[in-house]
């Protein structure tokens, strides 16, 4: 079993902030998101918050906090910030964390590291979260692939969506990924009908690296 697990997607607005609310609910954990990039309305954090109905001492700090809503590393040179990779280390919690990512795997941090890099310095294991639409193939294949040539281990792929099954095998085939379950959409997005779908769906054993599930 492990204690901390990364959030990762395939792309920006796939539901991964949604995915990793009903993750974090399910297994009384602790939610992180190292870089918010857009402060316009509700951040991740208070989305997470609001939705798994976590109190302020589960959801940690942000390490930076930036503005635009662009990839980090422009983000924060827009704010004149330089981000620090030293900064970005998970902590250590007695409650299993939830770490989300922002954006895709390959959104660049600096002008000289990619978010994959850093976390593959973090040597803990992620969850890719990938949406069910036109497009998933290769963009969910690709960020598998990306992963395994850095030596990251792979718990599994979250799909987000209408069903597509044909898609969800064809990617858990060809990548040799873990198939961990598949989230609805959920319309109205409710914290009640996020935690119902979430446990109808997925196996929680599976998502934390301790069981199996077949699609």
């Amino acid at each position: 079993m492990t204690s901390r697990i990364v959030v990762a997607g395939t792309d920006t607005n796939i539901g991964k902030t949604v995915f990793a609310a009903a993750l974090v609910h399910a297994i009384g954990g602790v939610y992180w998101k190292p870089i918010q990039a857009g402060l316009d309305g509700e951040t991740d954090s208070q989305t997470v918050a609001r939705l798994a109905g976590l109190p302020p001492d589960r959801v940690l700090n942000e390490a930076y906090r930036l503005r635009t809503p662009a990839s980090p590393h422009w983000a924060a040179e827009r704010d004149g910030i330089e981000i620090n990779e030293d900064h970005l280390a998970p902590p250590q919690q007695a409650a299993p964390l939830v770490i989300e990512l922002a954006g895709g795997l390959l959104v660049p941090i600096t002008r000289q590291r990619l978010q994959i890099d850093v976390v593959a310095a973090w040597h803990l294991p992620v969850i890719v979260c990938a949406a069910t639409r036109l497009g998933t193939i290769n963009h969910t294949l690709l960020s598998i692939e990306a992963l395994q040539r850095r030596d990251i281990a792979i718990l599994g792929v979250a799909f987000i969506g209408d069903e597509n099954a044909d898609s969800q095998r064809t990617i858990c085939d060809f990548g040799g990924a873990q198939y961990l379950g598949r989230l609805p959409r959920i319309d109205p997005l409710t914290p009640e009908r996020l935690h119902e779908e979430f446990a109808q769906n997925f196996d929680v054993a599976a998502c934390l690296g301790t069981g199996a599930r077949g699609p």
